[in-house]
């Protein structure tokens, strides 16, 4: 090892050389690393990012309300439209612009067919971001006979 006699016998100078074998050998290594790796310092890919900014976006997005009344009588952002009126609105707005939200409220007496019938033509003409309109006041379960409010029939 790295600390021994000199001679066969056993009276001699004590040895004091430093092995540097494995000094060598770690030298070796960084000296690799480093030749590996210095190229790839040189060849950084020049990158032109975008300026970003945190203000929010103040422009609410457009929405249209679409209501209908018990009575069946449609109104486009309180505009009272017939069927087909909804129609060509609905597919003039598809070609400007099909990512728009819909508002849809409908009177609790609206039969589901005409629900159905404007969810329908909606979704004919691609607008299929339709969002329900409720009136969180008005949550009251309604009384379902014997079984108390609320219950199953």
């Amino acid at each position: 090892m790295g600390l021994g006699t000199l001679g066969s016998g056993g009276g001699g100078r004590p040895m004091a050389e430093i092995n540097i074998i494995p000094l060598v050998d770690v030298m070796l290594v960084l000296l690799v690393v480093f030749i590996v790796t210095a190229p790839l310092l040189t060849h950084a890919v020049k990158l032109e990012l975008p300026q970003a900014s945190s203000r929010p976006n103040v422009a609410p997005a457009e929405h249209i309300e679409i209501a209908i009344q018990r009575d069946g009588q449609m109104h486009w952002n309180g505009e009272a439209v017939s069927r087909a009126e909804l129609e060509r609105r609905a597919w003039q707005l598809a070609e400007r612009a099909a990512d728009t939200e819909i508002h849809l409220k409908g009177d609790a007496a609206v039969p589901y067919g005409e629900m159905a019938w404007t969810l329908s033509a909606l979704a004919r003409r691609g607008l299929t971001r339709v969002g329900f309109v409720t009136d969180p006041g008005g949550a009251v379960a309604p009384d379902r006979g014997a079984g108390g409010a609320g219950a199953f029939p």
